[in-house]
């Protein structure tokens, strides 16, 4: 297939029945939750990070610190945005999880 717009088909693993061997398509489906796994972790670190910067930020404040009051402002709203985003998408893991486990084979 050609790129429509500079835009890549997805690539399909080869099945057993087109041809491919399943152990590619075993290792590939591994591979993808490992990267899964590790892109996830390192947005929940990310979010971790911004709410205790944040936390220090404000705390800093408090105790008379030089910092910006709009910095910490902006700080915190960042910090809510993302807890919130990241939220939102335990809450569609968990959906899709359930959806899954009702699948009756």
């Amino acid at each position: 297939m050609r790129p429509i717009n500079g835009i890549q088909p997805p690539i399909r693993p080869e099945s057993p029945i087109t041809g491919g061997s399943s152990n590619g398509v075993k290792a590939d489906f591994h591979s993808g939750i490992d990267q899964f796994a590790e892109v996830l972790s390192n947005q929940v670190q990310g979010v971790n990070s911004m709410q205790v910067d944040a936390n220090e930020m404000v705390h800093s404040l408090l105790t008379g610190g030089d910092v910006n009051e709009a910095e910490v402002l902006t700080a915190v709203q960042k910090a809510d945005l993302a807890f919130r985003m990241l939220l939102q998408v335990r809450n569609k893991l968990i959906e899709a999880y359930r959806e899954v486990q009702q699948i009756q084979i």
